[in-house]
C-alpha cells in the first residue's frame, strides 16, 4: 500500500486518515510547572487542523527530575489533567488521533534546570548524573505508567514511550552509559527490560482500546545497530504495542556501522516481521515524494518533524499536489509566527542552524 491518503488501523483504539503523523517535537513554549500553555495549544491543534492524522505532543516529562528542556510540557501531575483534557478534546475535534510522548531526559536533564545532578542507569561522569538505585528504577517505572494513565484520564487516545536520542529509556538500552551489575545492566536483555516492564505496567492498567507505541534510534548515543534491530523485531513481534516510531535522522542514508551499510536504514527494520503492529519512520521526509518513498519501502506512515514546522497543512498539501515539497529554508520568523509557532517557539528553531533568516546586525552611523 503506497497510498498516503488510505486510512490506517491500528490493532487497538481508532484508525488514522491518512498515513502522516506530526512528529514529537520539542518547542519549550509551556508554562515552567508543565501545565499546558495556550502557545502549545495552538501550535498542535493547528496540525490537526491541517489534516495530520495523528496529532502527537511534544516530549512530556513523567518525573519533574526528568525535564530536558524549560517550557517542557508536563504529565507528572494531576495537575497538569486540565490542559491535557482541553488538548486531547480538541485535537480529536479536529479529526486527529491524539497521544502523548512520554519521556524523562535522564542524563540529558541539565542540572540547573531541574536544580540536582541528572540521573541515568550509572554515574556518567560527561554528564555529572548519578546512577539510579534499584528502588528509583521501580518508581521510574511506576511514574512512566501513571503517566500513561493520566493521558487516558485526559481523553487522548494513547500515549508513546521516548525510548530514543539518549534520553532516560534509550540510556539504558545503550551499554556506554549502562554499567549496571544487576538485572536492569549487562546484557541486552536486561538493557531493554525497564522498557519491556513499562510496557506491561502500561497495558495491565490501561483500557483495552488505549494505543501504545515505542520511539527508538539505531544510532548514536553509544547505541549497537545490531542490538537497537533486535529489539525492534522483539517489541514489533509481541503484539504488545500498537506502532513502533524509528527515529533514524535520516530515512535513506546508510547505516554507520560498516557492516550494515550496505542498504538504508528504513530497509533494515520495514523487514521485520510484525504483525499488526505498525511501522513509522522519520528523518528528513522533505516531500510528498519522500512520504510516498517511504511506503514503498514498506513502512505503514510517515512521520514528519522540520516538514510539519513549516507547513501546518503539510498533508492537505500533499494531497492536493503530489509533487508538493516544504518550502527551502532559511525562512523568516513571521512565517514561523504564521505557522503557529510563539516566539519562544521561533527562538528555540533559531537554534536549528540555516532554519531561520539572519537579521543583519543593525549598524551605527557616524
Amino acid at each position: 500500500m503506497t497510498d498516503l491518503f488510505q486510512p490506517l488501523s491500528f490493532a487497538r483504539g481508532p484508525a488514522v486518515a491518512n498515513r502522516f503523523m506530526l512528529a514529537p517535537l520539542t518547542n519549550c513554549q509551556s508554562h515552567p510547572d508543565g501545565r499546558l500553555s495556550d502557545a502549545e495549544f495552538d501550535w498542535l491543534t493547528y496540525r490537526a487542523t491541517g489534516g495530520f492524522g495523528l496529532v502527537m505532543t511534544c516530549a512530556a516529562h513523567v518525573q519533574r527530575v526528568g525535564q530536558g528542556f524549560p517550557g517542557q510540557l508536563g504529565v507528572f501531575s494531576d495537575d497538569h489533567l486540565p490542559g491535557l483534557t482541553r488538548l486531547a478534546t480538541e485535537i480529536k475535534a479536529r479529526g486527529a488521533v491524539s497521544s502523548v510522548q512520554l519521556h524523562h531526559a535522564g542524563i540529558r536533564s541539565p542540572a540547573e534546570l531541574i536544580g540536582e545532578a541528572p540521573r541515568g542507569p550509572s554515574e556518567d561522569a560527561e554528564t555529572g548524573a548519578r546512577g539510579l538505585t534499584a528502588g528509583e528504577i521501580e518508581a521510574l517505572i511506576e511514574d512512566f505508567v501513571a503517566a500513561a494513565v493520566r493521558a487516558q484520564t485526559a481523553g487522548f487516545d494513547g500515549v508513546e514511550l521516548h525510548g530514543a536520542h539518549g534520553y532516560i529509556l534509550c540510556a539504558f538500552l545503550s551499554p556506554e552509559t549502562n554499567h549496571r551489575t544487576d538485572r536492569y545492566g549487562g546484557s541486552p536483555e536486561n538493557r531493554a527490560r525497564i522498557v519491556l516492564e513499562i510496557i506491561e505496567g502500561v497495558r495491565a492498567r490501561t483500557r483495552p482500546d488505549f494505543q501504545l507505541g515505542l520511539r527508538l534510534s539505531p544510532e548514536r548515543f553509544g547505541l549497537r545497530f545490531q542490538e537497537q534491530r533486535d529489539l525492534a523485531a522483539r517489541v514489533l513481534a509481541s503484539g504488545d504495542l500498537d506502532y513502533v516510531d524509528m527515529s533514524l535522522w535520516d530515512v535513506f542514508k546508510a547505516p554507520v556501522e560498516e557492516a550494515f551499510a550496505d542498504r538504508p536504514l528504513i530497509d533494515w527494520f520495514t523487514d521485520l516481521p510484525r504483525g499488526k503492529t505498525r511501522l513509522g519512520v522519520a528523518g528528513k521526509l522533505k516531500s510528498a515524494a519522500d512520504a510516498r518513498r517511504v511506503l514503498e519501502h514498506g513502512a505503514d506512515f510517515a512521520i514528519l518533524g522540520r516538514a510539519a514546522v513549516l507547513h501546518h497543512d503539510f498533508p492537505r498539501q500533499a494531497a492536493a499536489d503530489p509533487d508538493f515539497q516544504a518550502v527551502p529554508l532559511p525562512v523568516t520568523r513571521e512565517y514561523l509566527m504564521r505557522e503557529r509557532l510563539s516566539p519562544t517557539f521561533v527562538d528555540y528553531m533559531n537554534n536549528w542552524k540555516g532554519f531561520i533568516v539572519q537579521e543583519a546586525p543593525e549598524t551605527v552611523g557616524t
